[in-house]
Parts: C-alpha cells; structure tokens; sequence
C-alpha cells in the first residue's frame, strides 16, 4: 500500500481514517502514507481550500488544473482520483480523459489555458516565460487569478510527491470507481 509502516492509532490517525471510511468506505492508502502527520495533511487542504476559494476556482476549474499536473508528474493516483472526479462533475468521462492525455478536447479557452499553464508548472517551472502568462490573460484570467492557479497547481504537485515519494498505490477501489475512459488513459505511475 506504501512503503511507510502502520503509525501508531493515535485520535488523529484515527480520526483521519475515520473520515475516509465516512466520505469513501474505505481508508485510502494515501491516508496511510499522511497519517504519519495528520495535522500537515489538514493544513495543506486548509490551505489549498483558501487559494481556490480567493481564487474563484470552480470545481470544473481544479478538476482540470489538477488532472492536467497529476498527469503530467505522472501521479496515477491523483490522475485516477481527480479524473474520476472531473468525469462527475462535466458529466463526460471523455472530456476528463483528454485533460489525462493533454488534447483538451471539449474545454473552453479559458479552461484549455490553465490546463497548459498546469502542465507547465508540472513539467518545468522554471521554463515558464511571460508569453505564457501573457496566455493566460488572453484567455481572460487576471494577475490574481493566475497567482492563485500557480499556488494551486504547485500544492497539488507537493502532495502528489510525498505520495508518489512514499509509494501510495492507487486503491483498488479508485480503479473500480474510475469510468473506463479515465482508467484506461492511465497508464502511469505504480
């Protein structure tokens, strides 16, 4: 599930993996790996919660920013679970595949925009030029926006790296769940 050891059953823990059963049936092995220190895992949400929210990020908007950087990194755990998530919410499991394979198909400009702008910062932050944010303000997004996006999409990549880091797997139910088009995609990963 991960190379980490089973932490002790602190209330932390446990209240961790309770939350996973409530919210999915099930602990999820990324819970694993965080439980070693809950209050790190509640805080970069916390965090990532605020910045989508300042940032007037919809749903749609970090389904996509964070499929297109899992995919990208090469994280099938995120890929799977944001995927899957992004399928749900456009009700089109073959636009969320597109944002996994990076041909965007069926997103608006706006929306393919931060999509290239996630896979940017995922693949090589320091190759990022102004003519790509010039992009993303041609695509309509503000200078605040766009700070939100990156600090986003650069939260996302963290916690996709301890996970990957410390060889959380993809649970069996996340492939079970995936609509087919996503799952099939996702070829990367452990």
């Amino acid at each position: 599930m991960t190379f980490l050891a089973e932490p002790e059953p602190t209330p932390q823990v446990q209240a961790l993996y309770a939350a996973d059963v409530q919210d999915h049936g099930y602990v999820m092995n990324l819970s694993r790996v965080w439980a070693h220190h809950p209050d790190a895992n509640s805080r970069l949400f916390a965090l990532v919660a605020e910045v989508a929210r300042t940032g007037g990020l919809s749903m749609r908007e970090r389904g996509i920013l964070v499929t297109a950087c899992a995919s990208t990194l090469g994280d099938s755990y995120c890929s799977l679970a944001w995927g899957t998530k992004l399928a749900a919410e456009t009700e089109d499991a073959d636009l969320a595949a597109g944002v996994l394979t990076g041909t965007d198909a069926g997103l608006s400009d706006r929306e393919q925009a931060m999509a290239s702008w996630a896979r940017r910062v995922a693949a090589d932050p320091n190759g990022t030029t102004s003519a790509n944010v010039d992009g993303l303000r041609d695509a309509g997004l503000d200078d605040a926006t766009i700070f939100a996006v990156t600090v986003f999409v650069a939260l996302r990549l963290a916690f996709s790296t301890v996970n990957d880091a410390l060889g959380a797997v993809p649970d069996t139910e996340l492939w079970a769940n995936a609509p087919s088009a996503v799952a099939d995609v996702v070829t990367w990963g452990r």
